[in-house]
């Protein structure tokens, strides 16, 4: 293997032992089927091998690799591929089981995607609005309101759920 340019092997190794589960869960928040998350959580580590970012604290790689994690699987469903899926691919996904067994999490989920990522690093991941903005590249006030209508799709999906 190839070592990179700017980092160690072990520098890499720690930041993947550092950020691998938060990473994990982003991509799975996008992909929902183990195969595809696992892939594009090795697509982003692969991405911060080759890119010659200087992070300033843990806090803003942690930041750079959500971001570039969100952006990959964004442009994956952009890509032909993934409009196109055979049968068989269909049918394994169907019977597929899932790591992720909290309800309220399956309802953070079901929400659009500018409001599952902004609740999901809020709530899931403890970012501030602050730091949410910085890495969707929004305005903060974008962020408090995603977040309000996010709460007000989930209180609707759950109170839904009550009767």
């Amino acid at each position: 293997m190839q070592r990179s340019l700017i980092r160690s092997n072990e520098e890499l190794i720690q930041i993947y032992h550092r950020h691998v589960d938060t990473i994990y869960r982003v991509c799975f928040m996008f992909m929902k089927n183990k195969s595809d998350t696992e892939d594009m959580v090795q697509n982003t580590f692969i991405r911060l091998m080759k890119d010659k970012t200087v992070f300033q604290s843990v806090e803003h790689e942690k930041a750079w690799l959500i971001r570039t994690a969100t952006n990959l699987c964004k442009d994956h469903f952009k890509h032909w591929w993934s409009k196109t899926v055979s049968i068989d691919y269909a049918l394994d996904l169907a019977t597929e089981q899932t790591t992720i067994t909290d309800s309220n999490l399956d309802k953070v989920m079901a929400l659009p995607t500018k409001y599952k990522t902004a609740i999901y690093l809020y709530y899931y991941e403890g970012y501030s609005t602050i730091e949410i903005a910085k890495m969707m590249n929004k305005n903060e006030a974008t962020i408090r309101g995603y977040l309000h209508k996010g709460r007000k799709l989930l209180k609707m999906e759950m109170e839904g759920d009550d009767q």
